[in-house]
Formats: structure tokens, C-alpha cells, sequence
């Protein structure tokens, strides 16, 4: 799904995160409103940053630990959710 990942922890943690809010917001996240641009991200050598590479050379990067709590807040914002 555009704008949303699947992360896989270290530690075992698996979340997702919807990151369409901030994609949403333009100015620097408008390279990512394009679906293709949004997939192809790398992750670096030692797993703290999901980066994409805008045309004109500037990096968009989300770190790891930011992401995490992202996933945990969406997570529980869910449960909450479906528990009604």
C-alpha cells in the first residue's frame, strides 16, 4: 500500500507504519506522493534510517527509532480502536 511500510526489528519487533500523514503534508515529502517514488527507499548498513533519493539529490530519511514509536502509537491507537 503507498505510504505505508512493514518494518522488521531487531529485536523482533514487526510494525507498520502509515507514514501517508506527513506524505501528505508536501514540501519535503511531496517526492514521495508518487508511488513509485515512495517504493523504492533504501535502508542503511546498520538499519537506522529508511532513506529515499530525490531527483535532485536531496535524501528524505526517517530514522529507526522514530519509526518504531510511530508503529507502537499506530498500534495502539488500533487496538484502542477495535476494543470499542
Amino acid at each position: 500500500m503507498h505510504g505505508v511500510l512493514r518494518l522488521d526489528f531487531l529485536d523482533g519487533y514487526v510494525g507498520v507504519v502509515d507514514l501517508r500523514p506527513w506524505i501528505a503534508r508536501g514540501k519535503i515529502f511531496t517526492w514521495l506522493q508518487d508511488p513509485e517514488h515512495f517504493s523504492d527507499f533504501t535502508v542503511d548498513e546498520f538499519g537506522h534510517h529508511v532513506t529515499w533519493r530525490t531527483g535532485d539529490g536531496h535524501d528524505i530519511d526517517f530514522g529507526a527509532d522514530n519509526l518504531r514509536r510511530e508503529c507502537e502509537r499506530q498500534a495502539e491507537i488500533h487496538r484502542l480502536m477495535l476494543a470499542g
